[in-house]
Formats: C-alpha cells, structure tokens, sequence
C-alpha cells in the first residue's frame, strides 16, 4: 500500500488529492482546495496554505507527492503567486520529509490519458473512473491535483521497475 498527495497550487486556491493504491488499485481517499482571501497579505495567505497542507499531511500521512510545476503561459504576473505558493508546498513537503515529484502540466496529461494535448474534460473524466469517482472531481484544480498524485504513482511504479532491473 502506498499513500499519495497530489497538489496544484495557486495562492488563490490550491488544489489536493489523496489517493492510496492496494494491489495496483486506485482508491480516492480525499479532494479539495485550500482557499485564501484576497484580503489578507500574500504572507498570511502562504501560512494559511502552509497550515492546511500540514493538517492534511498529519491526517493522511502521504508517502510521496506529486506538484504541478509552473507553466509559463502569456501573463508572468500571474504566474508570480504560483510561484510562491509552489515554494510554500515544496517547502512544507521537504520539512515534512516527504519526497515531491515535479510534473508540467502536459506530463500529467500525458500520465491520465495517453496525450500531453488533452483537454480538461478528458482528464477529468479519466480521473473520475482512475479513482472510482461518480462526479467529475471538484473544483478543477483538485482533479488537476489527483491527476499530479495519479502521475507520481506512475512514476514511481516505473523507477521501482528500473531500480529492479539495475539491481540484477
């Protein structure tokens, strides 16, 4: 049995998932998203998120996560928020010795469905039947953060194989 969290961060609304996997078997465990007011400071905010993180750490003891990593699109000052809130969760994570996994967003589309240029909708929907949903997972950034626990399972899966084949 392995624990995962996945994690999508954002400043505004960082998004996780809990998945534990018996046998090869997918089971969801959690999702949601740890959201900040636009009225507090960016500091208050990052130790909200940090705050959170903890407690799901603490309740569900992950053995590993996987983290979106920061996807550069036209507007870099959005991205600036994401960035801290990416820093507060590798942190967290490091403190908390538990090993993160970075994935571009097209390597988790790539690990759900098959193509790096999926849209939201299929990944969504593969997530849902990965993990035994009924719904669709949301808000979109906990599917996007089952997604990131779904890929680090997958590589995981795929370094035990290689670590068994070197060590021959």
């Amino acid at each position: 049995m392995i624990r995962l969290l996945g994690l999508d961060p954002g400043l505004a609304d960082t998004g996780y998932g809990i998945i534990e996997i018996n046998d090869g078997k997918l089971n969801h465990l959690a999702h949601g998203s740890i959201r900040t007011a636009s009225t507090l400071g960016t500091g208050e905010r990052l130790l909200a998120i940090q705050k959170s993180v903890l407690k799901l750490i603490r309740r569900y003891r992950p053995e590993a996560a996987g983290i979106e990593s920061l996807f550069f699109a036209k507007n870099i000052t959005s991205a600036i928020p994401v960035a801290q809130a990416r820093g507060v969760l590798l942190l967290t994570l490091q403190k908390a010795g538990i090993p993160a996994k970075e994935f571009a967003p097209q390597e988790i589309k790539m690990a759900i469905t098959g193509s790096g240029r999926a849209d939201k909708r299929q990944v969504q929907e593969l997530v849902r039947r990965l993990v035994g949903l009924d719904e669709y997972p949301k808000p979109d950034h906990a599917a996007d953060a089952l997604a990131a626990a779904i890929c680090c399972y997958h590589v995981l899966q795929t370094e035990q194989r290689i670590a068994k084949v070197t060590h021959v």
